[in-house]
């Protein structure tokens, strides 16, 4: 029979892969809704208004959504995860209260002014609330990566007489520098989210032919932002993530790679399939000795193999995490190109016009979700078998009293139920996007009437 552990890792898995897919929408546009109700606030131009208008709609929908998925994610602390709540519950509590405040409270109350109060409240006013909403969402976000980045790479806490850790330095646990590199990566992944969400949907427009001042508006602005985050989610952001893997988590980062033996002057693996059994890569397409130079900027650089460490503390999905890591650094990369090509039609004005890059920016829309996904699986199934990296195992963490026949129980309902919510959240948005914004000095319908 298949151990109730089991079962609490893959509804964890499910159920915060499932959450994800929202408030990464909503960081990414939040700094592109600043964007545009900034130009609104200082060139007084009612379409870059109406612009920030219909953003914020959709922000409200994944925010709304975002709030309803991640709910369940603080229960199974309780429910699924006791052992590891009443551990780590003294740190991770802190930061994820701070999350909740910052989420809950000054998101919901600033969004809501955004949403309902423009015949309220003058441009300045809503042009400070924007600023708020975009301060309101990094900031969730910080505390949920200071939560992760102690997970981590845990700092400024002592034991307990009872075994359960506690806080010694709040600011040293919002400093763990850990943090600085997940946070930058995280967050300039959400930005790519954003910006290909909104590429996609004036994409969207020009092909259609319909509200096409505000389609180019959303290429432009999508293709420019996500250009630069593209190229800042590699370097450098990757790169540091990926030297502090090698630095504090070895194993991991061998895994990462498949590699499996120490050598000087290692190899990086572009193509191949880990092979368990020989410990070795099968179909091998690599980079000789690229590996050395990447970590240590030295192509004769010594890189420990899995083998240095007990088997024991290797992560026990090793193929799964291979495979993840090179689906996010391989669309990563694919990402740059695509962007820097566009932005050069952009420049030359040609943009609008190319169907094909047109076709192909809406095609891409969902790839940074499937990107941030792998990542995400990356950084998790890699500090396997550890819940707190170094300190509590994660076959230490789950409820005891609860079955097996329960945790899948109530899997199955969040897997039904998450259905049902995404084909909801699906209609709603392609619905909004359907209707279009509005238009200054006309109504929605008049948008594909100019050219």
């Amino acid at each position: 029979m298949t151990s109730a552990l089991f079962y609490d890792r893959l509804q964890f898995a499910i159920t915060a892969t499932f959450h994800y897919l929202f408030p990464q929408l909503t960081i990414g546009l939040a700094v592109l809704i600043l964007y545009l109700k900034s130009r609104a606030y200082w060139s007084h131009d009612a379409h870059y208004d109406e612009a920030a208008h219909f953003w914020t709609k959709l922000f409200a929908l994944s925010f709304a959504f975002g709030v309803v998925t991640g709910i369940p994610l603080e229960f199974q602390f309780g429910m699924n995860w006791a052992k590891f709540s009443t551990f780590a519950g003294g740190v991770i509590g802190q930061t994820l209260a701070m999350e909740g405040i910052f989420a809950f409270f000054l998101e919901s109350t600033f969004l809501g002014v955004l949403l309902f109060g423009r015949k309220i409240f003058g441009p300045l006013v809503q042009w400070m609330t924007t600023v708020m909403l975009f301060l309101g969402s990094w900031l969730s976000g910080l505390f949920i990566l200071a939560t992760n980045a102690w997970m981590q790479h845990p700092v400024a806490y002592a034991v307990d007489d009872d075994g359960a850790v506690h806080v010694t330095s709040l600011w040293g646990l919002l400093t763990n520098p850990w943090l600085v590199w997940q946070f930058t990566h995280t967050m300039t992944a959400a930005v790519v989210t954003g910006s290909f969400v909104m590429a996609a949907v004036g994409a969207y427009y020009l092909l259609s032919a319909i509200h096409i001042e505000q389609g180019k508006t959303f290429v432009r602005t999508g293709v420019v932002a996500g250009a630069i985050a593209t190229v800042l989610l590699l370097f450098p952001t990757g790169h540091h993530a990926a030297l502090q893997v090698f630095e504090h988590q070895p194993i991991k980062g061998a895994a990462f790679e498949g590699h499996f033996f120490t050598e000087s002057g290692a190899d990086l693996v572009l193509l191949g399939q880990p092979n368990m059994d020989t410990l070795t890569i099968d179909n091998p397409l690599v980079a000789p000795q690229m590996l050395s130079f990447i970590i240590h900027k030295h192509f004769g650089a010594e890189i420990k193999g899995l083998t240095d460490f007990p088997r024991e503390d290797w992560p026990d999905t090793m193929p799964l995490l291979y495979y993840t890591y090179h689906i996010m650094v391989g669309l990563g990369s694919m990402f740059i190109p695509l962007m820097l090509t566009a932005m050069v039609l952009l420049r030359r004005g040609r943009l609008f016009q190319a169907r094909w890059m047109l076709w192909t920016i809406m095609l891409m829309a969902p790839f940074p979700y499937i990107a941030t996904t792998a990542g995400w699986m990356t950084a998790e199934l890699g500090r396997q078998p550890w819940l707190v990296y170094g300190l509590f195992r994660t076959a230490e963490g789950n409820s005891p009293l609860v079955g097996s026949g329960n945790v899948l129980f109530s899997l199955l309902g969040f897997l039904g139920l998450y259905v049902l919510l995404g084909l909801l959240f699906l209609f709603v948005f392609f619905h909004t996007v359907a209707r279009g914004p509005a238009v200054a000095g006309g109504s929605p319908a008049d948008a594909g009437l100019t050219r």
